[in-house]
C-alpha cells in the first residue's frame, strides 16, 4: 500500500469536502437571487475580509507594500470578474 490515511486525515478530508459543497451551494443560491456583478463584488469583499482577518489572527503587519500588493491582486480579480459586463455596455 502506498499510503494509508489516518482517521484524522479521513475525517478532515470528508469535512473539507462537505464544507466546499456547502460553499458552492450557497454561492449558487446567491447567484440565482442576485446578479453576476453583485456576486463578483461580494466575492472581492470576501477576499479583503479574509486577508485582513488572517493578518489579524497571525499578528502580521499590513505594511503599505503588502497593502499595495493585495490591492493590485484583488483589483485584478475584480476587473476580471466584471469585464464582460463592462464591455457589454
Amino acid at each position: 500500500e502506498v499510503y494509508k490515511p489516518t482517521p484524522a486525515v479521513s475525517t478532515n478530508l470528508l469535512l473539507s469536502g462537505l464544507w466546499f459543497y456547502g460553499y458552492n451551494e450557497l454561492a449558487t443560491m446567491t447567484l440565482k437571487k442576485t446578479g453576476a456583478v453583485t456576486q463578483s463584488v461580494a466575492n472581492t469583499a470576501k477576499r479583503v475580509i479574509v486577508i485582513v482577518g488572517v493578518a489579524i489572527v497571525l499578528g502580521e503587519s499590513l505594511d503599505p507594500i503588502k497593502l499595495l500588493g493585495c490591492g493590485i491582486g484583488i483589483g485584478g480579480v475584480f476587473l476580471y470578474s466584471i469585464i464582460d459586463q463592462l464591455l457589454a455596455k
